[in-house]
């Protein structure tokens, strides 16, 4: 290797380190904090639904009514960020899902449970999309699938912390004069707000605003970017509708559905499911907390898996592959040390998948679609989680089965797993950044 590509090689690994040092820990506490706050009404169900009075069809209609505001406001959330800057648009989404949340607490029956889950949606609508967008912006592309992935580690590092913590808040039932559901929202939502105002000072919109980064870092990572934008994407269309209603975007949305639900009901329904084999409130969360734990890891090693190899659309089919064949075993669980190995395949599987999900995605989409292109994938990906989370409810309380009221998941993500090898069949590797 000559002198002048080590050198090349020197300025690319430090000015990668430094972008990510600067950016990921925020981001990831971040997206941890949000997802704990979107799925933390699964503990509170265990004090709340008897509180209140929910059953658990308006539990499901309510859990899956949060992606009807989230699906309504992801487009126009993310065009905002694009035009407003990340710094402003991230802080204005965490402050707001953050007061929102907390005022879970107020919640008096079903209508202000239901109420509470769709502004919530709409509060929360553009943060993840424009996070993925926002680290286009950072990150050149054969980076992005391990990237994506450390990123949306926060999804079962939120599982793996979110829940012995919720089932210990449980245990504050009657502390001021409020239950212990009250207080997981109370508690549970502070972070938001708090991170919502550093927001504000910690994030750089561009990579042009970076004063943190060596004059020749900013040089090299700005010519590296400007190369791949120069490349046709598959998807260039300038207008808005035709972004949102090309093939690809629409075919990956399909793809992020089967993926989408599962990760939500898994995280909404699995306390419940797991505390029906007789445990404790606090023993549930430990217990819940075992296959997101396993999850985290296998999510990060296989988004490396994948920008190493360079290798996108097989590894989003064989997580959805192994996610589908879970699901169907567990119609054969008959105890807790069955159903335990099944659900950690689950998670590892709808988790893995997402790294080079969104790594594929936005290679495919060009500068100009990308806000539009990556917020409709999101949203109608999740809008799924709607109609999964309220059959779940509905299948379960008509049959009382949990692995019957599954199976819708398991059709979308059979059918997600065909299309990204039918459409990605021709798709080129990722290759490396040359200099």
């Amino acid at each position: 290797m000559s002198a002048s590509t080590t050198a090349d090689k020197a300025l690319e690994t430090a000015t990668m380190r430094a972008v990510s040092w600067r950016l990921m820990p925020f981001l990831i506490a971040a997206y941890i904090i949000c997802y704990i706050d979107r799925v933390n009404v699964g503990f509170a169900a265990l004090q709340m639904n008897k509180a209140v009075g929910i059953d658990p069809k308006t539990y499901g209609l309510g859990a899956g009514i949060f992606f009807v505001g989230y699906f309504i406001l992801e487009v126009p959330s993310n065009l905002a960020l694009e035009r407003f800057g990340a710094r402003k648009w991230i802080a204005r989404i965490m402050i707001t899902w953050g007061m929102v949340s907390m005022a879970f607490a107020l919640i008096g029956g079903p209508i202000s449970f239901l109420v509470l889950r769709f502004l919530l949606g709409a509060a929360e609508a553009g943060f993840f999309p424009g996070v993925i967008l926002y680290l286009t912006y950072w990150f050149p592309a054969v980076y992005r699938a391990k990237i994506v992935g450390i990123f949306m580690v926060g999804i079962p590092v939120a599982g793996m912390i979110g829940s012995p913590i919720s089932g210990a808040i449980l245990g504050m039932d009657g502390v001021l004069g409020l239950g212990g559901w009250q207080w997981i929202f109370i508690l549970e939502a502070l972070p938001a707000i708090i991170l919502g105002f550093y927001a504000f000072v910690w994030l750089t919109d561009k990579p042009t605003n970076a004063i943190w980064l060596r004059p020749e870092q900013q040089a090299w990572l700005l010519r590296t970017l400007e190369t791949e934008r120069a490349r046709a994407p598959k998807i260039q269309h300038q207008s808005i509708w035709q972004v949102m209603s090309n093939k690809y975007v629409l075919i990956m949305a399909l793809v992020y559905a089967g993926a989408s639900g599962a990760s939500t009901s898994l995280a909404l329904w699995m306390p419940t499911l797991v505390k029906s084999y007789g445990l404790t409130n606090f023993n549930t969360g430990l217990v819940n907390a075992i296959p997101f734990a396993i999850a985290a890891v296998w999510m990060v090693a296989w988004g490396h898996s994948s920008d190493r190899t360079g290798e996108r659309v097989w590894h989003n089919a064989l997580p959805l592959a192994w996610m589908v064949a879970a699901l169907l075993a567990t119609f054969w669980a008959t105890n807790l040390w069955m159903i335990i190995p099944l659900l950690t395949l689950i998670a590892a599987g709808t988790y893995a998948s997402k790294g080079p999900f969104w790594a594929l995605a936005s290679e495919w989409l060009g500068p100009a679609a990308a806000a539009a292109g990556l917020a409709q994938i999101n949203a109608l990906g999740n809008l799924s989680s709607f109609f999964f989370n309220y059959l779940i409810g509905y299948i379960k309380d008509e049959t009382g089965s949990f692995p019957m009221a599954l199976l819708p998941i398991v059709a979308v993500a059979t059918l997600g797993c065909i299309s990204i090898l039918v459409v990605g069949r021709n798709q080129p590797r990722t290759v490396a950044v040359q200099h």
